[in-house]
């Protein structure tokens, strides 16, 4: 079997530790739009585990049981865009934290190569 590259080896690492801490996975690096109705319930999946994103399909049980849908109910039908990426500070809503945490590195990556030969020897 080939050798892995390095950063394929702490992106594994790095996927295990998440997985490891009962912290949510990144289901998607865009958010979902969704057209919600009002007073209907919905369950927001937080732990990135369901198949049914954005909404819960109840993975977490087995995936993350230290997570918990969140449960909203919109006040006026409308089209939202709701968080896939699971590092939103207003859930269930996307507020563009997959731009600025998760995918730093990929930008950095296809931007500035070098940028990030000397972040990672860093």
């Amino acid at each position: 079997m080939p050798e892995l590259h390095k950063h394929t080896k702490r992106f594994i690492q790095l996927q295990q530790n998440i997985l490891e801490s009962s912290q949510p996975v990144s289901a998607a690096r865009l958010p979902c739009r969704v057209k919600v109705s009002a007073g209907r319930r919905y369950a927001w999946c937080a732990c990135g585990h369901s198949k049914k994103q954005p909404f819960c399909d109840g993975a977490h049980k087995a995936s993350a049981p230290d997570i918990s849908p969140l449960r909203f109910t919109p006040d006026k039908d409308q089209t939202v865009l709701l968080c896939a990426c699971k590092q939103t500070k207003n859930a269930p809503y996307c507020d563009g934290s997959h731009f600025k945490v998760i995918y730093r590195d990929d930008l950095i990556s296809v931007c500035c190569p070098k940028k990030l030969a000397n972040i990672s020897r860093g």
